[in-house]
């Protein structure tokens, strides 16, 4: 597979065109960002780590029957993907209450919630990624009422699996943000799940094991995202 011209650069990848239409090349960066890009700084080999985790996961999650963009894992900073066109539309999903929503709703962190809260933001920097419902979406024509029902079918699947998943390792899954994309007219999970785009506690401790580390200050990020990565590979 011959890795061609870098086609976009996000904060956390850069995504490049292949000799192959439907396949891209993913590289995963150090580069770490916080609050909408407001917080930028680095961190030693976190894009290593991301690729690995990120790679375990979403094989598991293919094995388990969720269709997603991942093809292989090519090197230490690269994956091999399916060429999804990106559905301007984040899924969060919290099981604890913890981040902005106790800030926006007032409610205590650490609430342990009776069932998952999903919520939808637009993918879009320049608004700082809002807040919108299932009307919003089909409204400004981000996706379709057929899609929405798959998104959110998938997201409680992935959410039940890697709540398992995660426990089995000593992590509790607190929330995480997933994406979607368009793949030859179905819709199949993209991006990436990592200690960037989750947030995970240590069972016993409730100690940060995620990119709030960076985002609070708290140091030993490198060490934070190495320790999830080994617990996976145990």
């Amino acid at each position: 597979m011959e890795k061609l011209e870098m086609l976009y650069e996000g904060k956390a990848k850069k995504v490049y065109k292949t000799d192959k239409d439907d396949r891209y090349i993913v590289e995963y960066k150090d580069d770490a960002t916080a609050f909408n890009g407001l917080k930028k700084g680095s961190v030693h080999d976190k894009g290593v780590v991301n690729n690995k985790v990120s790679s375990i996961i979403f094989a598991i999650l293919e094995e388990k029957g969720i269709p997603t963009h991942f093809i292989s894992y090519l090197n230490e900073r690269e994956q091999l993907v399916k060429a999804v066109e990106i559905v301007p539309v984040e899924v969060i999903i919290r099981n604890l209450a913890t981040g902005s929503i106790i800030k926006r709703l007032g409610i205590e962190d650490g609430l342990v919630f009776k069932e998952p809260v999903l919520e939808f933001c637009y993918k879009n920097d320049d608004f700082n990624d809002p807040i919108i419902n299932e009307y919003h979406a089909k409204a400004m024509n981000l996706a379709t009422e057929s899609e929405l029902a798959k998104i959110k079918e998938y997201t409680f699947k992935i959410n039940d699996m890697l709540i398992e998943f995660f426990k089995d390792k000593g992590l509790r899954l607190v929330d995480f943000k997933l994406e979607f994309g368009r793949y030859k007219g179905d819709i199949i999970l993209s991006d990436e799940i990592s200690p960037d785009t989750c947030r995970l506690w240590d069972i016993e401790t409730n100690e940060k094991m995620d990119k709030d580390r960076f985002r609070k200050d708290l140091g030993n990020v490198e060490e934070a995202y190495k320790e999830v990565l080994q617990r996976l590979n145990i």
